[in-house]
């Protein structure tokens, strides 16, 4: 294929202007007049909606119930889907290596559906195998619209939920290519919090209108900042409605009324939810406290920030760590130079997350042994990015950066968790190097706030100190 599936699904909602998708789902024994056979009933509701569905969704348990008529229906279904309109077969499949193969090469090939609906359960080797068919798509099960869902996916492990677990994970099975999640929509409050660490993915949601999920609680948690990311499957309530097309095209103008509404306010939405969850997971850790601290210099402050705790919260190391992947996005570099201590487990969680090989500059040369003042491997030349927990002023910076200039690594970018707005961002531009934060002091403080971990006079004195030290 000359195109990947998300190319072809984003032109099919460019061309019809819609966000739902329709699922064929013919449950037996229910046939609306009109309709003798299943097959009527997938050509009447084809037909009616070639013209507002952005996809199709059957399900092939449905088709498979019923034998080989069954699956022969399922291939005339498919053969009536408009070209171009892109088919995600809810297959659910789930197995490993030759056998899971098999299910990618019946779906892609025999069947030709352009994406697949995965269950994670088998990890990475029962989803690999339809991530190597280029050009289709995959879906894994995140967080299921069913009411015992939660049986399995809110399981906790280190305080994060599985369903979490399970999205951190497909984006790295992924491999930096593009994978899909279904997330019903009778969870809003798991759409937005894994809206808020995965901006840019493709969410399937199952569980409007039959199932009682609230459409504009799922967009206002899920729509990506262009109005897009999310399709809006609706199964029943388009194939048995007494007009398809009618109902298609009410929820099409539903959405899209709601989407060009939420949309303008979906990424301060969305930083927001991620500040706010990074000062909760801090706060809980002791890594943000308040009262009245004497610093180095001397100086009090109302406030103290020691990130060095995270090497004993793994969850909140790991939901740091999502922060600084996504500031590396878009930057070029080679490797990545953690600063010793705070960043040292920051930096290897860092690299474990996105894959990046990592380096640090010792404080001083080893006085025995290979002597080197600069641990892992480099070459002459390279690119790095250094990394650091929060900046104040530069200074630590560019001393931590001059053995690896010495060294002939190149340094354009400094990215760190916290700015503490003190200087740092413009001592580091004065040497030529860009900052990269991905919270200011202020704004963790005005979430925790917000959330009532701070009192409001706690929260007056660090804002005034900060004002006055800014």
């Amino acid at each position: 294929m000359s195109t990947t599936f998300w190319d072809r699904l984003e032109a099919s909602i460019a061309k019809r202007d819609s966000l739902v998708c329709v699922g064929l789902d013919p449950h037996p024994g229910r046939l609306p007049a009109g309709c003798a056979t299943v097959l009527d009933l997938m050509y009447r509701t084809i037909d009616a909606t070639a013209e507002v569905a952005c996809a199709y969704k059957p399900n092939i348990a449905f088709f498979e119930a019923e034998g080989i008529d069954g699956l022969r229906a399922l291939e005339a279904t498919l053969a009536r889907i408009p070209s171009g309109t892109p088919v995600i077969l809810d297959a659910k499949r789930g197995d490993i290596s030759s056998t899971a193969d098999a299910y990618a090469r019946a779906a892609f090939g025999w069947l030709g559906a352009d994406a697949i609906t995965v269950n994670p359960y088998l990890g990475e080797d029962g989803v690999a195998p339809f991530l190597a068919h280029e050009g289709h798509g995959v879906f894994v099960l995140c967080k299921t619209s069913n009411p015992s869902a939660g049986e399995v996916q809110d399981w906790l492990q280190a305080g994060m939920p599985l369903y979490r677990h399970v999205a951190e994970r497909a984006h790295a099975w992924a491999k930096g290519g593009e994978i899909g999640l279904v997330i019903g929509a009778t969870y809003p409050d798991a759409i937005a919090e894994i809206r808020a660490a995965s901006a840019e993915t493709w969410f399937l949601v199952p569980g409007v209108g039959a199932q009682g999920g609230d459409l504009e609680a799922v967009l206002r948690a899920g729509l990506r900042t262009d109005g897009m990311g999310l399709l809006i499957n609706s199964s029943r309530g388009v194939l048995y409605a007494d007009d398809p097309r009618a109902a298609a095209e009410a929820l099409r103008a539903q959405i899209n009324t709601l989407r060009r509404s939420l949309a303008p306010a979906a990424a301060a939405d969305h930083q927001s939810a991620r500040v706010r969850s990074l000062a909760r997971r801090l706060f809980e850790a002791g890594c943000v406290q308040f009262g009245d601290f004497v610093l180095h210099s001397g100086a009090h402050s109302p406030v103290y920030v020691d990130l060095r705790r995270l090497a004993s919260y793994p969850v909140a190391l790991q939901e740091a760590a999502r922060h600084y992947a996504s500031l590396l996005k878009g930057l070029a570099y080679d490797r990545l130079a953690a600063i010793p201590y705070a960043a040292m487990p920051i930096g290897t969680a860092v690299s474990l997350l996105t894959g990046d090989p990592m380096i640090y500059p010792r404080r001083e040369a080893k006085a025995y042994g290979t002597r080197r003042q600069i641990e892992g491997e480099y070459r002459e030349g390279e690119r790095i990015v250094l990394l650091d927990d929060l900046i104040s002023s530069g200074g630590s910076k560019l001393e931590a950066l001059a053995p690896l200039l010495e060294a002939g690594l190149v340094c354009s970018d400094v990215v760190v968790l916290i700015n503490r707005e003190q200087g740092g961002a413009e001592d580091l531009a004065r040497h030529g190097y860009r900052l990269h934060a991905a919270v200011t002091l202020r704004q963790l403080v005005a979430a925790l706030e917000e959330d009532g971990k701070v009192s409001p006079a706690d929260a007056a004195r660090v804002r005034e100190y900060l004002g006055a030290t800014g």
